[in-house]
């Protein structure tokens, strides 16, 4: 089954890590949530990143937001940054994670949004795994009729 990894860098973060979780669950995805800091433990991180099965990584960050840039700088796999409101309304975050410099993409969602970023996880997942698509298509049905 295809997997996402989803990294923050506080346990602080860890009730938006949950969010995606919830998301990504709901459509079949197997998921792991790792608490490992790009500016605390970057060995481990840079450790975990490289042994990592993942497919795609959701990083969740605040402040500096420096977390999704690095997981990107070191991996070939997609990463999904999620902006989080811990100052200046989270502007500070949304900022650093989209202006990366060219070569070291990262996708983008709203501050606080991590169920979007599960979301986008699931549809790069979707273009190789039937499974996955077929469960996408089932919870944009399920939103329409909201």
């Amino acid at each position: 089954m295809p997997k996402v990894s989803v990294v923050v860098g506080s346990r602080s973060d860890l009730e938006l890590a949950e969010e995606a979780v919830e998301v990504l669950r709901e459509l079949g995805v197997e998921c792991e949530v790792r608490v490992l800091s790009a500016h605390r433990n970057p060995k481990e991180l840079e450790e975990y990143i490289s042994k990592s099965d993942a497919e795609v990584f959701i990083a969740i960050a605040g402040l500096s937001a420096a977390l999704p840039g690095y997981i990107a700088s070191r991996t070939l796999k997609p990463v999904i940054g999620v902006p989080r409101s811990v100052k200046l309304g989270g502007l500070d975050a949304l900022l650093s994670t989209v202006q990366m410099p060219t070569g070291v993409p990262v996708a983008c969602v709203g501050i606080d949004n991590p169920k979007n970023a599960a979301l986008l996880a699931a549809e790069v997942l979707g273009l190789k795994y039937e499974e996955v698509r077929s469960r996408l298509v089932e919870y944009r049905r399920r939103l329409s009729r909201r």
